[in-house]
């Protein structure tokens, strides 16, 4: 499973709770995933998919999420393909011929595709291995997305009784989660539950008092950060998004009053990081992979918990600190009650009801925003003061703390280099992101298929000038390494050499230390940890949470490496 995860994505640990779910989809376990987005779910199907014999095919709702996938997988050397209403029947054939050929481990298609009988039919001539449900929660009546189409999937049980089940999602209540069992007539199945705490993400209410002013402010004192601003109404999506573009801000809109092409179209600027800000209803952003998203803000009340939970889930998705901002007033209540009394099933009406008091609840609540999110979600948080939201921290320290700075975290594990954070190099980080733009344009992808932006921080914090040295950066396998390395490599050296700057990645590999010489400084590094010690660890970061990991690394007498890992085994931190 390692060996697969870094020659494929460039990594040589797996999350919290990723092991344990491959283990079980690769053993033909039906399995239920609730882990937060960004929390790496596509992985727990797509590793499997391609260590099992045969072919993995993934329900999908979106033809624009099945795209960015296909083109992320492609781009890593594995072969995927999508099969929707977009293709001709000429481009289908070829897809069928080839999957009939096994040259395709993962296939892409729209619930209401996989239903057609005649689809059923060739399924069954194709040894398919496991079938994924993404975006699980739009099967429940209970959730806060309910799709009918994703109903019908109870039937994939009576047609493939023998081929496990995966299904995943990022929002749903225990209620919604019985219903996805049942609804997917899942047998036994694991159930994994991965804490919905979005550490990097600041959640802020503001009151609705002069917002275009504060929200022109915010946008102009983040000019080149990725954002989504979420209306209610399509005709405030036009409205607000023609006043910032007379303010000279890249910002297209969103919402289904639109054509498809044009939908299409902005969309596909946005993820290219052609305009940095898509307006838009809540329409937009299931099928968005974008992880570099600095910020969600809502100009008006979400309809509910869950639907605020993931729409703020789209910030931060790469794990560097993003900001959630949502405009509140009274006058919300009134909007939502007009229509949800439009509603004529008095049992939905009732479900919309009592959503709407919770998120208003959210929004007048002087409880911790992060507190309050994952008890809805069941999931206990003892923390006292989260440190991330408008309520845990002073009034007077907001502004600097929803300013994300130029920081990113260096937590991969094929490292042993002992930082926690480091300041990046925005010159070399804006030339690498320049380089990453003309890349993705020529093969027509969005740039963060060719490289994340925390990868780009990380050569822009190491500058690594040798091939050996860019594979220990982020999300470099071995298909990215052959094509894109070398690129990378001449604009890092050739910087370094403009600049006189010594790779860092170099000079710490080249430092070597005997055990002894390490033990005078850390008396028990490398050795066993004891019960007594993971205790202390737990109690003093966990409980306390007032101790940094190097004043962990002292009190405990192990190097800082030693303490993250610790803390990733004991499932702590990511």
């Amino acid at each position: 499973m390692r060996e697969t995860l870094q020659k494929y994505f460039g990594y040589t640990d797996f999350h919290p709770l990723q092991e344990e779910i491959i283990s079980d989809v690769l053993n033909n376990h039906d399995v239920l995933v609730l882990m937060p987005t960004g929390g790496g779910k596509s992985l727990c199907y797509q590793l499997p998919a391609i260590m099992k014999d045969g072919i993995t095919v993934v329900i999908s709702p979106l033809i624009s999420l099945m795209k960015d996938q296909v083109d992320d997988l492609q781009s890593i050397g594995i072969p995927a393909a999508s099969i929707n209403s977009t293709l001709d029947y000429n481009r289908v054939a070829e897809i069928k011929s080839q999957l009939i050929k096994k040259h395709i481990k993962l296939l892409y298609v729209a619930p209401e595709r996989i239903m057609i009988p005649d689809f059923f039919d060739f399924l069954h001539q194709l040894n398919t291995s496991l079938i994924a449900i993404d975006e699980a929660h739009c099967i429940s009546e209970w959730g806060h997305d309910f799709r009918p189409e994703y109903r019908k999937l109870n039937l994939l049980k009576k047609h493939f009784p023998t081929i496990p089940l995966i299904a995943l999602t990022s929002t749903a209540t225990p209620q919604v989660q019985n219903d996805i069992v049942n609804q997917l007539n899942m047998v036994s199945p694991k159930i994994y539950i991965a804490s919905l705490n979005r550490k990097n993400l600041f959640y802020q209410i503001r009151p609705k008092n002069e917002t275009y002013q504060h929200l022109l402010q915010y946008l102009k004192n983040h000019p080149n950060d990725s954002g989504i601003i979420y209306c209610q109404s399509r005709k405030s999506v036009d409205n607000l998004s023609l006043k910032l573009q007379k303010e000279g801000i890249r910002v297209l809109p969103y919402h289904a009053g639109l054509s498809s092409d044009v939908r299409t179209e902005n969309q596909e600027k946005f993820v290219k990081d052609d305009v940095e800000i898509i307006v838009a209803t809540i329409a937009f952003g299931m099928g968005i992979d974008k992880p570099n998203v600095r910020y969600v803000i809502h100009c008006d009340m979400p309809k509910s918990i869950e639907g605020y939970y993931q729409e703020t889930g789209r910030a931060g998705r790469d794990g560097l600190k993003s900001v959630c901002i949502l405009f509140f007033s009274y006058g919300d209540k009134i909007k939502h009650e007009y229509f949800i009394n439009q509603i004529e099933n008095e049992q939905y009406r009732q479900i919309a009801y009592k959503k709407m008091w919770d998120i208003l609840d959210f929004c007048t609540s002087k409880k911790c925003r992060r507190k309050y999110l994952l008890n809805y979600f069941s999931e206990k948080y003892d923390i006292h003061n989260c440190n991330m939201c408008d309520v845990c921290v002073p009034l007077e320290k907001v502004e600097a703390v929803s300013y994300p700075k130029d920081e990113v975290k260096i937590s991969n594990t094929k490292k042993s280099f002992d930082f926690e954070y480091s300041e990046f190099d925005q010159k070399l980080f804006e030339i690498l992101k320049a380089l990453r733009k003309e890349i993705a344009d020529k093969e027509r992808m969005p740039p963060y298929i060719v490289f994340s932006d925390v990868a780009l921080k990380e050569m822009s914090t190491w500058y690594p000038q040798s091939l050996e040295a860019f594979r220990e950066i982020n999300g470099v396998g071995e298909v990215k390494l052959k094509k894109y390395g070398s690129l990378f490599l001449e604009k890092i050296i050739d910087y370094c050499k403009t600049n006189n700057i010594k790779s860092k990645a170099d000079i710490i590999k080249t430092k070597s230390y005997s055990v002894v010489d390490i033990q005078k400084k850390y008396p028990t590094a490398y050795e066993k940890w004891t019960k007594g010690e993971e205790q202390k660890l737990i109690i003093e970061y966990n409980i306390r949470y007032d101790k940094t990991i190097k004043e962990l690394s002292e009190l405990l007498g192990r190097q800082a490496g030693g303490i993250r890992s610790r803390l990733k085994k004991l499932k702590i931190i990511l």
